[in-house]
């Protein structure tokens, strides 16, 4: 079979067996640590938190976590806060002159902004970890067990809480310098899948009920996951090919240029981002009005803090295709792209080099990103679909949204890198028909 040849043959090759390896030793430590509690919790006391982290907010952390959220683990805040500072850093790029020039000096610059990051993060997480644990004094209130009180206590936890999400974003950096893919994305990667089997068992086993429909009400709902997942592929790869001329140049007795190449444009060259900043902001009601004190709330707070609502969701549908335009014209310069072509004596055949370029290119971005943002909403929200249509809550979140994108990113990203290990050393690619695509254009790898 080809599959085990193809296996066979990655485990020739030296250094990919290698990073392989140490790949999969990284993850075990990581998912280790994500059942290691903090100390003094007592673990039997947690079933107030699993139950507030089975939906929304709480639960795509949780999801993003692997878990660790619910277990109290000192893996608790995951890398999420790190994802924060670095999205931060890259608008403070685009907005501050400061950042623009760190950015230029190449090297040097790159490692001030990733020390900045690192600082923002450690920030971050003192602000994030004593509100981790205001909370689950709270549900474990709920569940009647006692919670450890006291200054240091309380002081303790938040250095293992801040530690433990600085050493999954240390091992992260080592997965991506000495293992496969993107260290941090595969991190958040393997916190997903992890929650995968258990929202599949739970959702089989209620489809068995009375209540269910049975297990063919199952399959079609694995279907029907799959003709997502297939979607977000296409949402992901999607691109617009602009054929580009070089005009011919002759030096000495050399010809050069001539040739016809293209430009890919992205169908969704905004990436997750926008479905990331769109629930930021929805989420501010939610923040306002308080996790624990809910109840009784009526109108408009009542409308945007239930996530399966439609003006909720239509709201977030909004946000995302506005966010797609925004983050796609902060990231994709038209101007920039005309002035290199017209450097290398290249041209848009019809096309007048210059101004009429950089036009001719916002033109063709601007048309294609309109279907995108209205696809890349209608994934956002298909959770919320499931989930209304009956799907055990847990097992929606894998319907679309933030985890599907990153998922199906981040796993051909990961393909794409084994496939060019295979290619360099002269073996057969994963693929028959064609290579496999990842994530490219200027979109963060998470």
């Amino acid at each position: 079979m080809r599959f085990i040849e193809t296996i066979k043959n990655i485990w020739k090759i030296e250094d990919l067996r290698g990073r392989l390896i140490t790949t999969f030793l990284f993850v075990l430590i990581y998912r280790f640590g994500s059942f290691v509690i903090l100390p003094g919790i007592d673990p039997g006391a947690l079933t107030a938190l699993k139950a507030q982290t089975s939906g929304g907010l709480l639960g795509l952390l949780n999801m993003f976590s692997g878990g660790a959220f619910a277990n109290a683990s000192i893996f608790a805040l995951g890398i999420m806060p790190y994802i924060s500072a670095s999205i931060v850093i890259q608008l403070l790029t685009i907005a501050v002159p400061y950042f623009q020039k760190m950015q230029r000096e190449g090297e040097s610059g790159r490692r001030k902004m990733n020390q900045i990051t690192r600082y923002l993060t450690v920030a971050i997480l003192l602000l994030q970890g004593p509100s981790y644990l205001v909370n689950l004094k709270v549900q474990m209130a709920q569940a009647g067990a006692a919670f450890p009180s006291g200054f240091w206590f309380s002081l303790s936890s938040t250095l293992i809480l801040c530690a433990g999400s600085m050493f999954v974003m240390w091992l992260g950096e080592r997965i991506t310098d000495k293992g496969i893919g993107n260290g941090i994305s595969f991190i958040i990667l393997v916190g997903i899948i992890a929650r995968f089997p258990s929202a599949v068992v739970t959702e089989f086993a209620f489809r068995l009920t009375d209540q269910g429909g049975g297990l063919i009400m199952f399959l079609l709902e694995i279907i029907f996951l799959l003709f997502v997942i297939a979607a977000s592929i296409l949402l992901v790869q999607g691109t617009r090919k602009i054929p580009v001329q070089y005009a011919k140049r002759v030096v000495g007795n050399k010809q050069y240029g001539g040739v016809r190449q293209y430009i890919p444009l992205k169908v969704n060259a905004a990436g997750v981002m926008p479905i990331i900043f769109a629930q930021a902001i929805m989420f501010i009601p939610i923040t306002i009005v308080g996790f624990a004190n809910s109840e009784g709330i009526g109108g408009f707070w009542a409308a945007f803090m239930n996530n399966n609502g439609f003006w909720y969701n239509l709201v977030f549908a909004i946000l995302i295709i506005a966010f797609t335009y925004f983050y796609t014209a902060v990231t994709i310069n038209p101007t920039q792209m005309a002035e290199d072509l017209k450097r290398n004596n290249g041209f848009i055949p019809g096309i007048k080099p210059g101004k009429k370029t950089a036009e001719y290119l916002d033109t063709i971005m601007s048309r294609i990103t309109l279907p995108g943002s209205f696809f890349l909403a209608i994934v956002a929200v298909m959770p919320a679909l499931a989930s209304l249509l009956g799907i055990n809550q847990e097992f929606a979140q894998f319907f679309g949204g933030t985890s599907l994108l990153i998922l199906v990113g981040v796993v051909l990203d990961t393909l794409q890198q084994i496939e060019s290990h295979l290619l360099m050393h002269h073996y057969d690619g994963l693929l028959k028909s064609g290579r496999i695509k990842g994530r490219t254009g200027s979109v963060a790898a998470y």
